[in-house]
């Protein structure tokens, strides 16, 4: 008999990793004009993941972010990959700490009842990799990261997680945070096929100031800084010259 799951995902728009990022001239933040704004592929594997489990167990898969009304379209994408249900919290603070963020997500967690939570490893924005752990701790759940492979069977599950060297099988009764790094992708046809579908799915828009979660930042940043131009490289006659460049020009030998 299979053990019906319902699964929430939490997602992240972040800039399209083929965007050129441009930082503005007072160093206050990124261009965003012309940006292209994707879900952030960790958090797309981590969908994918979650509607393989469904696929096979049966069961929901409900979407939440935190942000702004304009974040409906990368949610409109995750409907379209399968997802059941979608919904996000509006953060008119515009930045909030991450332990906000898993604060709020603790809330939601607690409305919807999941059996689990699916995570992406980090966001390729700021790389932080922070929330998941923080909203394991707030819901006192036991929790799996770097996970690649989760299987159910007997209400326990195999979590093939990535250590270093390789991977390692680990066997849990009843984890119910995961944090996903790889997995297989909904083909685009498939997702084209979807998105008139997710269009007509409702969206819910909540203040996330309505939750009780403090969101006020409590770090500031200062300035924004492009990283230096690299210099050009240059080839050397043999591997004496290369030797002695790298000892007295490049010092890392």
């Amino acid at each position: 008999m299979k053990n019906v799951v319902k699964i929430l995902v939490p997602i992240k728009r972040v800039p399209d990793p083929a965007t050129t990022i441009r930082v503005l001239p007072d160093g206050s933040g990124i261009a965003t004009d012309n940006v292209k704004w994707v879900i952030n592929p960790f958090d797309e594997i981590a969908i994918e993941e979650a509607l393989r489990i469904k696929e096979k167990q049966g069961g929901e898969v409900v979407l939440i972010t935190i942000g702004q009304s304009t974040w409906q379209e990368q949610l409109r994408t995750g409907l379209a990959m399968g997802a059941d249900r979608a919904d996000t919290r509006e953060d008119r603070c515009g930045f909030s700490m991450r332990s906000a963020l898993a604060g709020i997500l603790a809330k939601v967690a607690e409305g919807e009842k999941p059996d689990l939570v699916i995570l992406g490893k980090q966001a390729i924005d700021d790389d932080s990799n922070q929330v998941p752990q923080m909203l394991a701790e707030m819901l006192g759940w036991p929790q799996a990261t770097f996970a690649s492979k989760v299987e159910f069977a007997d209400q326990k599950c195999t979590v093939v997680r990535e250590v270093d060297g390789g991977l390692r099988d680990y066997r849990v009764q009843s984890a119910r945070s995961y944090q996903h790094r790889s997995a297989a992708q909904r083909t685009a046809l498939r997702v084209a096929a979807g998105i008139m579908k997710a269009r007509k799915k409702e969206l819910k828009e909540i203040p996330a100031d309505s939750l009780g979660v403090e969101l006020a930042p409590k770090l500031k940043i200062k300035a924004l800084n492009a990283p230096p131009k690299r210099q050009a490289g240059r080839k050397v006659a043999s591997v004496q010259e290369l030797v002695q460049v790298l000892h007295t020009e490049a010092k890392v030998i």
